[in-house]
């Protein structure tokens, strides 16, 4: 039989905190400013970048050093030091089951769980279109994001929500409900309620608007940032678009990928390009754009 997974006391004053990009840093600072001792601060090694092939810390690393935290890329570390409890957001590696029976973990994630389990909960929330996504403290258990509910907290997906809107409204109010909890107590946890739903990364071949789906989609997938398509053999990145319905189309009728001036079509529906980044030039307004390409009768993108 395997050993219980190790549970939090009543009291937490000893904080070990385990995370690694830009939405992992407004926690691990508000944890300090609460008062909380943070012994030690995990995250992943230091990566090389850019062609010099410099190495680069991660956000938290950074963070950490900043406030002058011990900060380590060895996991295992953990079981040498005492804390009340882990922390973890963000981290990006599977904890083994031996340190999760040695050290109580909470993780603070993304999504309303058990919906959209996994590596890009935000991401695929905006992709299916959910009116309402949230984020959970949920204890680190075996298996992917399958612990019990500690707090969870809902939050509506506006229209207009971008991937970055939307993931720094669950930040900030996931690490407020992080500080209230060390601070008064983790409540009774809850099981998991309903059907998993696999959130899998984001594949890049994901980003390409295929202008053959529904107008609505290709919004969506937009507002993630990075959307591409191509224009003349050349990649176009889409960087904003507005979602015209059919009475804001002036009875015009375009085929998929059709554009006419900065209106594209899709199937059904169209889409208005706002801001576009033709290949090896910066972000521009895509009327700009349109000025200086000046698209032909019957020309589409993605061919």
């Amino acid at each position: 039989m395997t050993p219980p997974l190790a549970r939090p006391g009543d009291s937490i004053r000893r904080v070990a905190y385990l995370g690694t990009p830009d939405v992992a840093v407004p926690t691990l600072r508000a944890i300090r400013a609460a008062g909380f001792e943070i012994p030690i601060v995990v995250t992943r090694p230091d990566r090389r970048r850019g062609r010099g092939g410099a190495l680069s810390a991660s956000p938290v690393k950074a963070a950490a050093v900043e406030l002058g935290l011990d900060v380590t890329d060895d996991l295992m570390a953990l079981a040498d030091v005492d804390v009340d409890l882990a922390v973890v957001v963000a981290y990006g590696r599977i904890i083994p089951t031996s340190l999760l029976q040695r050290v109580p973990m909470v993780n603070l994630h993304f999504s309303l769980l058990p919906r959209w389990r996994g590596a890009a909960p935000v991401e695929r929330a905006i992709l299916a279109g959910d009116p309402t996504t949230g984020v959970c403290l949920m204890e680190v258990a075996e298996g992917l994001d399958t612990g019990d509910i500690y707090d969870c907290i809902t939050v509506p997906i506006d229209e207009q929500d971008t991937l970055g809107t939307l993931r720094s409204r669950l930040v900030e109010l996931g690490t407020d409900m992080v500080v209230r909890c060390l601070r008064d107590g983790l409540p009774e946890p809850r099981p998991q309620v309903g059907e998993p739903v696999h959130a899998a990364k984001i594949d890049p071949s994901e980003l390409r608007l295929d202008w053959s789906r529904p107008a609505p989609e290709l919004a969506r997938l937009v507002r993630l940032g990075g959307a591409w398509t191509t224009f003349r053999d050349a990649r176009l990145k889409v960087w904003d678009a507005r979602l015209l319905d059919a009475r804001s189309l002036d009875a015009r009728t375009l085929a998929p990928g059709e554009i006419d001036g900065t209106v594209v079509g899709a199937s059904p529906g169209a889409l208005e390009l706002l801001e576009v980044q033709p290949e090896g030039r910066t972000r521009i307004p895509a009327q700009s754009w349109c000025n200086g390409a000046r698209p032909g009768p019957g020309e589409r993108l993605g061919t």
